[in-house]
């Protein structure tokens, strides 16, 4: 897979780029302006290590076009990122194709720190029908960025999807490619008394079919088995809010846990192949190359 990482402006000058096979880096060295933003490029569908800055956790994410563009966050947007994101006048960038065990393992299918409004090309992605009064910090993406701390709300790192008061709220995550499904975790905002809870939830699957979770006054994650099922996206529902004063329930965040589908395709990463070594050279066993 060939991989490019580049930092365009407002204008659409390309700032600053690099590409390689498999694994590049980018050091921009500029302050970031408003209007700037993070392109990836892949020449193939697949999974992907990507780390866009360094405060914020890299992700393995799935890249189903050709292209993924990330608006550098200001003002408001900003707030749902660490206070070191973006920031500087130093920028580290790197993405990685994955190598085939890194990928069949069970893992949280729900990961995505760099999901945004704007994506329709790296899964998961997260969207919904309602959040709170249009804030950064109550976005569908915070639901899935990996940030679990829930006794607090209203900026980083106390991210949730905030419903605005809807019941008919719904927030539905897509895989871009279908996954294996066995395990749904929730976890509850928790700013309590600020916050309410729900007492169930429903998730609707791409095949169909339909589960009710019973869930409690609770910070901790609350785990529920599901029978293994292939799905293409799931769709949180049917919130029953709890009796109580707070009108204001809020998810910190889901995990879905599974694992790959084998027939979906995955991305390799291509081994170098290099002439013999000299005797006596050593060589990277990853990569083949002397060092």
């Amino acid at each position: 897979m060939e991989l490019t990482l580049k930092i365009v402006d407002a204008d659409g000058a390309v700032l600053a780029s690099s590409t390689d096979r498999d694994e590049t880096f980018l050091v921009y060295r500029q302050t970031y302006r408003e209007g700037d933003c993070v392109v990836v490029e892949v020449s193939e569908p697949g999974h992907v290590f990507l780390s866009l800055d360094g405060a914020v956790q890299p992700g393995l994410v799935y890249m189903k076009e050709g292209g993924y563009s990330l608006s550098v966050p200001f003002g408001d947007k900003r707030k749902p990122y660490s206070p070191n994101a973006f920031r500087g006048d130093i920028h580290r960038l790197s993405a990685r194709s994955t190598r085939p065990d890194e990928i069949i393992h069970r893992r949280n299918l729900a990961l995505n720190p760099w999901d945004d409004h704007a994506n329709r090309t790296l899964f998961p992605h997260a969207r919904a029908n309602v959040e709170t009064r249009g804030e950064a910090v109550f976005a569908a993406r915070n639901a899935i960025d990996g940030e679990k701390a829930n006794d607090d709300h209203g900026f980083w790192p106390y991210t949730s999807w905030g419903i605005n008061r809807d019941p008919q709220a719904a927030l539905t995550v897509e895989f871009g490619r279908p996954v294996r499904i066995d395990e749904i975790v929730f976890y509850l905002r928790a700013d309590f008394p600020h916050d309410s809870w729900w007492e169930k939830a429903s998730v609707t699957f791409s095949n169909g079919k339909t589960s009710c979770f019973p869930l409690v006054k609770s910070g901790v994650a609350q785990a529920f088995p599901i029978e293994p099922c292939i799905v293409e996206w799931v769709e949180l529902h049917g919130l029953i809010k709890a009796e109580d004063a707070s009108p204001y329930p809020a998810l910190t965040q889901i995990e879905i846990w599974g694992t790959e589908v084998q027939e979906a395709g995955t991305s390799r990463l291509r081994l170098k192949t290099i002439p013999e070594a000299p005797t006596g050279a050593l060589v990277d066993d990853a990569y083949g190359d002397p060092r």
